[in-house]
């Protein structure tokens, strides 16, 4: 990636983009998309232990068990430990946004910076 870090959003860049879109306030959005958020989690929390939220046109958001692992190592001592079985998520993206990322990366790295141009104008 030619050294450089990738651009890194946050939530409250989530709520501008919200607003920007919506014609809302800044506020009147980072309650909505708080209360989004909030549900999601709250739901993936609820997980006992496999869950699937698919929102449309946007992808799968899933948890699921894991295996225990009876015989694992810690790399560090080389000692044997038991992992015990957990939960993980796991994020399927929609066909959408799946195409958009199979794309070659030269025509994705384009696309993007056109898309980012456009939503700045």
């Amino acid at each position: 990636m030619n050294g450089r870090r990738a651009r890194t959003y946050t939530k409250r860049d989530i709520i501008r983009k919200v607003a920007l879109e919506s014609g809302e306030r800044v506020n009147a959005s980072a309650k909505w998309t708080e209360r989004v958020f909030t549900a999601v989690r709250e739901i993936m929390m609820s997980a006992n232990p496999e869950l699937r939220i698919e929102i449309r046109d946007f992808g799968v958001f899933e948890v699921k068990p894991t295996k225990s692992k009876p015989k694992a190592r810690n790399p560090k001592s080389g000692e044997v430990i038991f992992v015990p079985s957990r939960r993980k998520s796991h994020f399927k993206p929609g066909k959408l946004l799946k195409s958009f990322l199979s794309q070659p990366l030269e025509d994705g790295i384009e696309a993007a910076a056109r898309t980012r141009n456009a939503s700045n104008n």
